[in-house]
């Protein structure tokens, strides 16, 4: 879990999004954070204490003289229990007091006494969002240090299309997750690879490989985490990208080459995780191959470009890290192929170990040795990884 120790004070405002913040909660518990609900008595009216007082596990505050506290300090003693408040929904009127240092009720007053960060999630009709008055509140709140997650685009409750939708619970909860995890790679540019090419024979058959796409999708959202700008060059997968990452679709290892080869220079690192086909069929049919025309068809097949060493050979290329998956001997495969391609990481699996699926076991192989991994999630490998990336990084500085 990835909020594992972490104390946050959700608060909630008075708006028709504060039905989504029940959901909100539950996810940030199931993260294995420790979630504190505060509300302002506008939000009462929306949800009662009562449900996030159930998902939290926790009394719900709402009056700053609650008698539940012995100092009747409410205000003091939540915020500095707190690793960070978040406050979804934010309405417009909420926005507008803590820009202008209001302190009128517990919730406000909790977020100008606090010593911890402060992330709030807009919730209002389109033209109050874009009401000058708003924009002026909100300029303010992020030169103050204020992070607005936010808002989103879309249908609103009134029945008007535009932007002031607070962000899904989902979106909300990645935005905290990623605000939590440190930033060993803000400022640097990750160009990263994932999930299998296919390779046409015609135009419905081809030749791939059971890449799931999951460790390369879990790279890039821990780089992103990490504080990277991530662009990720994906083959066919079912699934979306990480919230806040550029992904770039292609389908063949050819395509795969064209994009990486047009954004490598540009890059500082590169993180090789696809499984790109080592050869493409080089008689592709134009019309789908029919079994009644008789006999075997001949299938030729041609070398596709070795992406990982094209991009190690630019001059003042980035830093490039590859994967190396095996069946057998892993680490003498996986250092001669790191050798051969002359990068310095390769993070090294056998096939057997969690190759398409959710878990795997890793082993780093740069210059210092061998770093095995304990078996674990991708996406806690991913950290893992980009962990090392960064120390290695650190000392080539």
């Amino acid at each position: 879990m990835e909020l594992n120790g972490k104390r946050v004070v959700v608060g909630v405002t008075g708006g028709i999004a504060a039905y989504k913040a029940a959901e909100l909660v539950r996810l940030l518990t199931k993260q294995g954070a420790d979630v504190q609900v505060a509300m302002t008595e506008g939000a009462t009216h929306f949800v009662t204490p009562t449900t996030f007082q159930a998902l939290s596990g926790k009394p719900v505050y709402v009056d700053q003289w609650d008698a539940r506290m012995p100092n009747a300090m409410a205000h003091i003693d939540l915020s500095r229990q707190a690793d960070l408040i978040v406050v979804a929904p934010a309405s417009a009127d909420f926005l507008a007091r803590i820009a202008h240092g209001q302190a009128d009720d517990l919730l406000a007053t909790m977020v100008l006494a606090r010593d911890c960060p402060l992330l709030v999630a807009p919730a209002m009709n389109r033209q109050m969002w874009e009401n000058p008055a708003t924009r002026r509140n909100v300029d303010q709140l992020r030169a103050d240090g204020i992070v607005v997650l936010g808002p989103a685009s879309g249908e609103q409750a009134c029945g008007e299309v535009g932007a002031g939708r607070m962000l899904e619970p989902e979106d909300i909860a990645e935005e905290i997750v990623a605000f939590c995890q440190p930033t060993v790679l803000a400022g640097r540019r990750v160009l990263i690879t994932a999930g299998p090419t296919f390779e046409a024979i015609d135009p419905v058959r081809g030749i791939t490989n059971l890449s799931s796409g999951r460790m390369g999708y879990a790279v890039a959202r821990a780089a992103r985490h990490a504080g990277a700008e991530v662009t990720l060059v994906s083959g066919p997968v079912g699934f979306a990208a990480p919230q806040g990452v550029d992904r770039v679709n292609v389908r063949s290892a050819l395509e795969m080459h064209a994009a990486v080869l047009a954004r490598a220079a540009a890059s500082d690192i590169f993180i090789a995780v696809a499984a790109v086909a080592d050869y493409r069929v080089a008689n592709a049919a134009e019309h789908k191959l029919k079994k009644e025309s008789g006999g075997i068809p001949a299938i030729e097949l041609i070398e596709n470009p070795d992406i990982l060493a094209e991009v190690a050979a630019l001059p003042d290329g980035p830093f490039c890290v590859g994967f190396a998956a095996e069946s057998r001997n892993l680490e003498e495969y996986a250092q001669r192929k790191r050798q051969r391609k002359n990068i310095p990481l390769i993070a090294g699996n056998l096939i057997q170990d969690g190759f398409g699926g959710d878990d795997n076991r890793l082993v780093l192989f740069d210059d210092a040795g061998a770093h095995p991994l304990a078996p674990a999630p991708k996406s806690a490998l991913a950290r893992q990884l980009v962990e090392h990336i960064a120390q290695l990084l650190t000392g080539k500085d």
